[in-house]
This record gives C-alpha cells, sequence and structure tokens, in this order.
C-alpha cells in the first residue's frame, strides 16, 4: 500500500513538473531560392533569396512571442596582403605589411535589425554576429591570430572590403512575413568570387540563441570563361604559349591597320 502511494506520488509529480517545463525546442527550416550560381562574361550581379520559417519541434510546442534573425554568408577562404602608404617628400611609399590569413573573401551579415539590439556583446563574440566580431586571422611577425575590432589593419581591410561590395553588414536585410516566416535577400556583386559559400542562420529570442541552421550554395565560371579558366589550370604552357601568339598577331595586326605610308 505505501509502495503504491509512494509511486503514485512520483507520477503525479513528474506529470505536473512537465506541464511547468517549457515548450520543447523550435526547428528552423531554410531554403534558398538558387544554390548554383553561373558568371559569364555579362554577369552583373545577382539577388539571392532565402525563405525560413520557424516551427515547434513537438507537435503540441508553443512559439515565443518575437523572435530575431541573423544570417551571415562567407565565401571561400583567401589570404590578402595589405599595406600602409605615408608620404614621404611627397611621394606615397608603401610601409608596414600585413597578411590577412584564410579570410572569407565574401561575407555578409543580415539582419532584421542591429545585431547590437538582438544579443549582448559576450553572444555575439562568441558567435562570431557582426563584421566585428568574425574572426580575421593575420600573420603579425611570427604569430597567426585574429586582432581587436579596432587595430588600424583590420578597420582598413573591412572598410576597403566593403567599398568593393564583398563585405556588407545590413540590419534590414532580413524581413518577418508573419511572425514566423521570414526573407533574407543575399546580394551577390559582379566581383563576386567563384567557389563554395557557407550559410549560417541564427533564430534569437530574448537574446539567446534558440536554433541554427546551415546551408551552402556555390558560384561557378560558364561557358568561355570557364573553358579559358580550366585551359589555364590543366594546360598552363600550351595557354602560355597561345596567349602569347595572340598578343603577337594582334600587335602585327594592329601595326598593318594603322600603318602610315
Amino acid at each position: 500500500m505505501i509502495r503504491s502511494r509512494l509511486i503514485a506520488g512520483v507520477v503525479a509529480a513528474a506529470a505536473l513538473f512537465a506541464t511547468e517545463m517549457p515548450a520543447g525546442a523550435e526547428k528552423l527550416i531554410v531554403s534558398l531560392s538558387n544554390h548554383r550560381v553561373l558568371v559569364t562574361s555579362n554577369f552583373d550581379g545577382e539577388e539571392l533569396v532565402l525563405f525560413g520559417t520557424i516551427e515547434p519541434d513537438a507537435p503540441r510546442g508553443a512559439l515565443r512571442a518575437a523572435y530575431d534573425i541573423v544570417v551571415t554568408v562567407a565565401g571561400p577562404a583567401s589570404s590578402v596582403r595589405t599595406r600602409r602608404k605615408e608620404r614621404t617628400l611627397g611621394i606615397w611609399i608603401n610601409q608596414e605589411a600585413r597578411q590577412f590569413i584564410n579570410v572569407p573573401s565574401y561575407l555578409a551579415v543580415l539582419s532584421n535589425r542591429p545585431v547590437q539590439e538582438i544579443t549582448n556583446e559576450d553572444q555575439r563574440r562568441r558567435l562570431q554576429i557582426g563584421l566585428d566580431n568574425v574572426i580575421l586571422r593575420q600573420r603579425v611577425g611570427s604569430d597567426i591570430a585574429d586582432t581587436v575590432p579596432t587595430d588600424p589593419f583590420r578597420e582598413a581591410f573591412v572598410r576597403l572590403q566593403t567599398e568593393h561590395g564583398v563585405y556588407r553588414a545590413n540590419p534590414a536585410g532580413v524581413t518577418f512575413l508573419t511572425p514566423t516566416v521570414f526573407r533574407a535577400a543575399i546580394p551577390l556583386p559582379a566581383t563576386t568570387p567563384t567557389g563554395n559559400y557557407a550559410i549560417d542562420v541564427k533564430v534569437f529570442a530574448n537574446g539567446n540563441m534558440v536554433v541554427r541552421s546551415t546551408s551552402a550554395l556555390e558560384v561557378v565560371k560558364s561557358g568561355f570563361e570557364q573553358f579559358v579558366a580550366s585551359a589555364a589550370h590543366d594546360y598552363g604552357l600550351l595557354y602560355g604559349l597561345v596567349a602569347a601568339l595572340m598578343a603577337l598577331a594582334t600587335g602585327w595586326f594592329a601595326s598593318v591597320v594603322f600603318r602610315r605610308d
């Protein structure tokens, strides 16, 4: 009898605890309008659209009142050398140099509002949210490490990449169509590097990340551009000889056309 009452009490307590627990975690479903972008001779840029929906993980789970979205798109990694110029005796001369190692060649941070309003500084740094918090490793002497966001070389590098259109932060790049359905516009400029791109979608509620999803896209050369790139890569010597012969033929033809008698 005592054992039966004890079991009943445990079951009742477990049921009460279950009703007081928060609803199951959300799940995120995303879809990209185009996973493969073809770059041809007349490519002048393209805008992809990412659609997403937030759904309860459990059939009877409840969704929260409001969400925030941060979409980070990172292009293929590359190494870039930057130099600082100084004016000496009226001439601009290269001075100190810094090399950025395996940094994204394209980087876009899209959100529904400024990331500073979405979550605190610690989480932004830990989750690499925003251009100031993305790791950009530099070669400083014999060491390779990231620097503080106010480092002059880092600031100059991000500024130049932003001016070229390959780095961008848009606090209005994500739009909610309903409280749980959203879209994000991913702009790809004409100078978009080719390669594989990683798309990281994070959902926040009350300043904390509640769910995350990843996707990918590929930017590839197509047509004659792809033929030339493949020939230069696979048949370097032959490609060089053909290019030299074409240059000589062009020069000869120009001398004939514009020859003065």
